[in-house]
């Protein structure tokens, strides 16, 4: 069966390795791209993949893009544009791999229209999980996990659905600075987060997981795509990233999803689940990948993990606040107006003066959203 989908932010890292995945299939048509500003690689993505409609976030990007493809494509922008591509009426599965809390929405509005969504982007259930997931349930619709962690505890699931969740083991690689002090950290530059050990990805996801924020929030995904509480999920630093995440059961046996650290492995498999379909990627060699080790990750160096857990265990618009105060910090990091080590502290000044809402709108999560990043950058 063809299954027809359309990408938000095909131009970024996961955009760019989904279109790579679909080159090798032949049952899936992309009627859908989007971009924030890189015209010219959606550019090139249209004269290959033919999509219908596209998106340009950028108005001034969009109209530069209007004129060259003078009319072939139609071109949409704003989040209005974004929401468009999201609710094609042909589609059946939206690929929302664009970053932040723009994602929020034009995913929401794809579950109300019955899409199914490959979710990438952290934020839409960090912010807004519950909404999301009874909203998701209403509709009888899937959100498959591109995410190499929730790739991985979701597809440890399939088959054991029946049984009890005893613990989610969520893996971590420590990202680059693994083992290092606070003294270590109190130097560190934008050029030192961006060398991630295992893993090639945009800048702000790198980031947050140098400072392991990134973790931070998969914990808040993960208790909302698996259902289950925050005292059941357990991180603990794996360097060689090849278990991917991992679920124990009540009777104390272990599933874990091993793989080489290849994002288009997820991506496919959220793509043609229930199915696999083979590809030439690269595949684990056991005598060479024979070293397999485990830390637990320590909070009072990494504190954006324990804010994370703390703003889960909150609950209600905190999450939000959260993610809101992280994306500026990390923003205002890699533009260097700010130091490493700032990142945390500007994120717990904003969840300290946050007055949480509990049971929020997604009215609410937005204003929450809003005055969090405000009051970041004000800091």
């Amino acid at each position: 069966m063809l299954r027809k989908i359309s990408i938000l932010g095909s131009t970024g890292s996961i955009g760019t390795q989904t279109l790579d995945v679909i080159r090798n299939l032949k049952d899936i048509k992309v009627c859908g791209l989007s971009t924030n500003q890189n015209i010219e690689l959606l550019e090139q993505q249209i004269h290959e993949f033919h999509p219908k409609k596209v998106a340009v976030m950028d108005e001034k990007k969009a109209y530069e893009l209007k004129k060259r493809l003078n009319g072939s494509v139609e071109v949409l922008t704003g989040i209005d544009g974004l929401i468009e591509i999201s609710t094609m009426e042909e589609i059946d599965t939206v690929v929302t791999s664009v970053v932040g809390t723009i994602g929020l929405i034009p995913t929401f509005e794809a579950i109300k229209r019955k899409k199914n969504i490959a979710l990438a982007n952290k934020e839409t259930l960090v912010t807004a999980g519950q909404i999301i997931m009874e909203e998701a349930k209403k509709n009888d619709v899937s959100i498959l996990p591109v995410d190499s962690e929730h790739s991985a505890i979701f597809q440890c699931l399939q088959g054991n659905k029946q049984n009890s969740i005893h613990r989610i083991i969520l893996t971590a690689s420590g990202g680059p600075f693994r083992g290092k002090s606070l003294a270590d950290l109190q130097s560190v530059t934008v050029e030192d987060a961006l060398k991630h050990p295992n893993w090639s990805m945009g800048a702000k996801i790198t980031v947050d997981s140098s400072t392991m924020m990134n973790k931070g929030l998969e914990v808040i995904e993960a208790k909302w795509l698996f259902n289950v509480e925050a005292k059941q999920i357990e991180v603990v630093v794996h360097p060689q990233s090849m278990i991917h995440s991992m679920v124990e059961f009540e009777d104390g046996s272990i599933m874990a999803q091993i793989g080489e650290p290849d994002m288009r492995v997820p991506i496919q498999y959220a793509l043609t689940f229930p199915k696999r379909y083979k590809n030439n990627w690269p595949k684990v060699d056991f005598t060479k990948r024979n070293v397999f080790s485990f830390e637990q990750p320590d909070l009072s160096i990494f504190k954006c993990l324990q804010l994370a857990y703390d703003a889960l265990a909150i609950g209600g618009s905190m999450p939000a606040v959260l993610n809101a105060a992280n994306e500026i910090a990390v923003e205002r990091f890699l533009t260097k107006e700010i130091q490493f080590l700032d990142i945390p502290l500007m994120i717990e000044k904003a969840m300290e003066a946050h007055n949480t809402i509990m049971n929020p709108t997604l009215s609410d999560i937005l204003d929450a959203d809003q005055w969090a990043r405000e009051f970041t950058k004000g800091r």
